[in-house]
């Protein structure tokens, strides 16, 4: 059994494989973010482009922004929310790409691609003394003029994750 604090554990995609794998994902709604929906459905909502969606979980957020009409990137750690994403993508009839990747070391062909980047439950799951790197990934991602699309937690657990963001 794996003592490390959950602070050093958070890095490795076996923790939150195992967290997938036992439904362990109380941050996990069944559906996509309500405010994205509403996002979506606004008059001046976002003009479809290039998106990548980190910390995608089970991909309803970034099936969401498929069926929508933005050519989308799902990001993963756990192979099982990849899998998850594909899998509910196919049953929605949109085509999207599900990678399985840490964010911070994806390759730098996607440097500079997307037009957006989402994020949902990705940043409060990081421990704080990364968010730093998780802003620089987010700018490497975004083209110029990029923008990211955030819906954050503001509330946590002493030890995370979630972290605590303001």
């Amino acid at each position: 059994m794996n003592h490390q604090p959950a602070d050093e554990r958070l890095g490795e995609a076996a923790y939150w494989e195992q967290r997938y794998q036992t439904g362990n994902q109380p941050w996990n709604l069944g559906e996509p973010a309500p405010p994205f929906v509403y996002l979506l459905q606004e008059p001046d909502a976002p003009e479809p482009g290039s998106m990548i969606v980190l910390g995608a979980g089970r991909g309803y957020d970034a099936v969401l922004f498929a069926q929508h009409g933005f050519d989308v990137t799902a990001v993963d750690f756990a192979e099982t929310a990849v899998r998850s994403t594909q899998e509910e993508a196919q049953r929605a009839g949109v085509s999207l790409e599900a990678a399985q990747s840490d964010i911070f070391a994806l390759p730098t062909r996607y440097d500079h691609l997307y037009s957006y980047a989402l994020e949902h439950t990705c940043f409060c799951a990081i421990d704080p003394s990364r968010r730093e790197d998780y802003v620089k990934t987010v700018r490497r991602l975004l083209k110029p003029g990029g923008l990211f699309i955030a819906l954050f937690f503001t509330h946590g657990k002493p030890s995370g994750p979630p972290f605590t963001t303001s």
